[in-house]
C-alpha cells in the first residue's frame, strides 16, 4: 500500500510540476530499448540536481556513475553556456546509449563521458589537473562509494557541494552485520562522513517512485586533499 500510494505521489507532483520533455523522454525510452536497468533517478529527483546545481552557481560539474545520461542532462542544463560537465561510466555500453541521449539533449559540447572503473578514471581526472569541480554527483556502484567521495573531496574546492544517491537503501543502512557489499559500502561512506572535519553535511530518507532511500549532501569547508 505504501508503494502504491508513494507512486501516486510522485505521478502527481510531477504531472504539476515537471512538464513532458522529449529529450529526457527519449533518453529514457533509448535506455530502455537499450536495456539498461531501470536505475537512474526520478523525474523530480532529477529537477532537483538541477535547481540544487543552479543554486551552487556551478560552472564545473562532476558526475560518477552515467547509465543513460538521464540525470547527466539535468545537471548539465544547470550549467553556463561555458560551463562543463565530466561523468564517469564504466560500462562502454552505457556510455554510448549516454553520448547519443546527450547529443539528442544539444548538450554535447559541455559534456564530456569518460570510459572505464572510476577508481581508474578518478586519478587521472587529478592528475590531469580537472578540477575543482562545483558539483559533484555520486551514483554508481555502491560497494565503492566511500572511495568515490574521498576523490570527489580530493576534487572539491571550500563550497563545493557533493551528493550522494541511495545511502539508506530500503532502511538496510542500520542492519551492520548485513553481508550485501552496497550496504556495507553506504555503511562505510556513511560514517566517513561523519568523521571528516572538511565538510558539513546531512542525510534525508526519500520515499517516491524509485522506493524508499535516502541522499546525502555535504558541503566543503575546507580543502580537499
Amino acid at each position: 500500500m505504501d508503494q502504491e500510494r508513494w507512486l501516486a505521489v510522485d505521478r502527481y507532483l510531477t504531472d504539476l510540476l515537471i512538464p513532458a520533455d522529449p529529450a529526457l523522454d527519449a533518453a529514457l525510452a533509448a535506455s530502455a530499448a537499450a536495456g539498461l536497468p531501470p536505475i537512474n533517478v526520478a523525474p523530480n529527483q532529477g529537477r532537483l540536481l538541477e535547481l540544487l546545481a543552479r543554486v551552487q552557481g556551478a560552472r564545473s560539474i562532476l558526475e560518477i556513475g552515467t547509465l543513460g545520461g538521464y540525470s547527466t542532462i539535468w545537471l548539465a542544463r544547470a550549467l553556463p553556456p561555458d560551463g562543463r560537465l565530466v561523468t564517469l561510466e564504466s560500462e562502454p555500453k552505457h556510455a554510448e546509449v549516454a553520448r547519443a541521449n546527450i547529443d539528442r539533449a544539444g548538450l554535447a559540447d559541455m559534456v564530456e563521458v569518460r570510459v572505464g572503473p572510476a577508481l581508474e578514471t578518478l586519478p587521472r581526472l587529478a592528475a590531469d589537473g580537472v578540477g575543482p569541480f562545483d558539483l559533484t554527483f555520486i551514483d554508481a556502484d555502491k560497494p565503492s562509494t566511500p572511495d568515490y567521495f574521498r576523490w570527489a573531496l580530493e576534487l572539491s574546492r571550500p563550497g563545493s557541494l557533493i551528493i550522494v544517491d541511495n545511502v539508506v537503501r530500503g532502511g538496510a543502512v542500520i542492519d551492520d552485520g548485513s553481508d550485501d557489499a552496497g550496504i556495507q559500502g553506504v555503511r562505510r561512506f556513511n560514517e566517513l562522513l561523519a568523521a571528516e572535519p572538511r565538510v558539513r553535511a546531512t542525510a534525508i530518507q526519500t520515499v517516491g517512485s524509485k522506493g524508499y532511500d535516502g541522499v546525502a549532501i555535504a558541503l566543503v569547508t575546507d580543502e580537499g586533499g
